[in-house]
C-alpha cells in the first residue's frame, strides 16, 4: 500500500488519539526555526538511525515545507517497510498556519 495524504487537521485529531511518529525533512536552519513537537529532524546524515529507532508499527507522517517534498520522502519509508504513511498536505507551512 502506498503512502497516504493528510491533512492538518486529520494530524492533530491523530495525535489526541494515538501514538504517532513524525519526521521533519525540511532543512536544519528550518526545523530549528519552528517544527512540530515531537517531530524528529530527517536528513540523509541521520537516515540510518532514525529508521532503526522509528517504531515500524506507528503511523509514520512526513512533513516538508508545503507538502511536496514530503510525498517522495512517505513513498521511499513506505518501500522500506513503513506501512502506515503518510505525506502532511500543506507541510510545515500549513501547520504553522493553523
Amino acid at each position: 500500500m502506498a503512502f497516504q495524504h493528510l491533512s492538518v487537521s486529520d494530524l492533530k485529531s491523530m495525535l489526541e488519539t494515538q501514538a504517532v511518529s513524525i519526521v521533519d525533512i525540511r532543512d536544519q536552519q528550518s526545523f530549528i526555526a519552528g517544527h512540530i513537537e515531537s517531530a524528529i529532524h530527517l536528513h540523509q546524515e541521520n537516515m540510518d538511525e532514525v529508521l532503526l529507532t522509528l517504531d515500524m508499527d506507528k503511523p509514520l507522517v512526513v512533513c516538508c515545507y508545503h507538502g511536496n517534498s514530503s510525498q517522495g520522502a512517505a513513498d521511499f519509508l513506505n518501500d522500506k517497510g513503513f506501512d502506515d504513511t503518510y505525506s502532511l498536505a500543506g507541510g510545515y507551512v500549513a501547520w504553522a498556519a493553523e
